[in-house]
């Protein structure tokens, strides 16, 4: 029997430059995500959004990590409720919101699958970018460019301690999709030793035999994987409304196909859709496009 999905929303948009990703949960639910996941027939709960604060009325504090406090309130917050779900046997399906929410996500999914099976959690990363900064080496101390290497048991601090530390292994982590990454970062990147897959590899192999490696990589030795989809992933072709568009991304079917692999995969235990920015998007292409990719994820098949 299929596990239920509890969809969480965190309207966090304190971790990027660009204001608007916190509209985005609103923007899913508009798509009609939770009638559509039932229509494959799932017992759906929305347990409606984490609190996050309003930009406004607070302030940046350290410029190196800007509002790293506020943000760690929330992932906090986001680990509990996944935590709960996990619990009850569902799959969380967290609704972004900028990704610097992936460090109370897959904390949440780590811990329990540590404690369900013993085991580490698989993560497959799926971004443009590396999120592999720490404040020492970001260029614009935005938290939403630091949680995967939060997640790997670095800098900042008050994110890094959300959970077990560190929620997941380099050996048991993929970076899948990237192709903008900082100087400084990329050094981190290779000095972490995590799986990186960018979209030369994908160019050269094909997203199926490359999705395919990387799910084989996340669930070797693993209690299950944990799948973070920032959709700046996608080209902006495709994908307009997000925080920070990236031209030469992935293209409709080759998104569809990784989804597709994972529900194939059996392996997930929960999955994060981030950075719909609604302000950037058009007639909500962006946020319907994301709703099918779940959709994909929860084993939605062509035929």
């Amino acid at each position: 029997m299929a596990k239920s999905v509890h969809i969480i929303g965190v309207p966090l948009d304190l971790g990027g430059g660009r204001r608007g990703v916190d509209m985005g949960p609103s923007a899913f639910r508009i798509a009609g995500l939770g009638d559509q996941i039932a229509a494959l027939g799932r017992t759906v709960v929305d347990r409606g959004d984490v609190q996050a604060p309003i930009r406004e009325l607070h302030h940046e504090a350290d410029n190196r990590k800007k509002y790293i406090n506020e943000i760690a309130g929330v992932c906090r917050r986001l680990y509990d409720s996944c935590l709960r779900s996990l619990g009850q046997g569902a799959l969380p399906l967290v609704l972004g919101g900028d990704h610097s929410l992936a460090a109370g996500s897959v904390a949440a999914s780590a811990d329990w699958v540590r404690r369900q099976h013993g085991q580490p959690l698989g993560l497959i990363w799926i971004d443009a970018h590396g999120d592999m900064n720490t404040p020492g080496t970001s260029t614009t101390g935005n938290v939403h460019g630091m949680p995967l290497a939060v997640l790997l048991g670095q800098e900042p601090v008050e994110l890094s301690s959300i959970g077990s530390t560190p929620s997941v292994l380099p050996q048991h982590t993929v970076l899948l999709g990237i192709r903008n990454i900082d100087q400084e970062e990329k050094e981190q990147i290779r000095a972490a030793g995590i799986h990186t897959f960018t979209m030369k590899d994908i160019d050269r192999s094909g997203i199926a035999v490359i999705a395919e490696r990387a799910i084989a990589i996340a669930s070797a030795g693993t209690g299950g994987m944990h799948v973070s989809f920032d959709l700046d992933v996608c080209d902006p072709a495709v994908a307009p409304g997000v925080g920070t568009p990236v031209k030469g991304g992935f293209n409709y079917r080759e998104a569809h196909m990784i989804m597709e692999l994972v529900a194939d995969s059996q392996r997930l235990v929960a999955l994060d859709l981030v950075e719909v920015n609604p302000t950037l998007d058009i007639r909500n292409t962006t946020a319907e496009f994301a709703t099918e990719l779940a959709l994909s994820a929860l084993g939605k098949n062509i035929l």
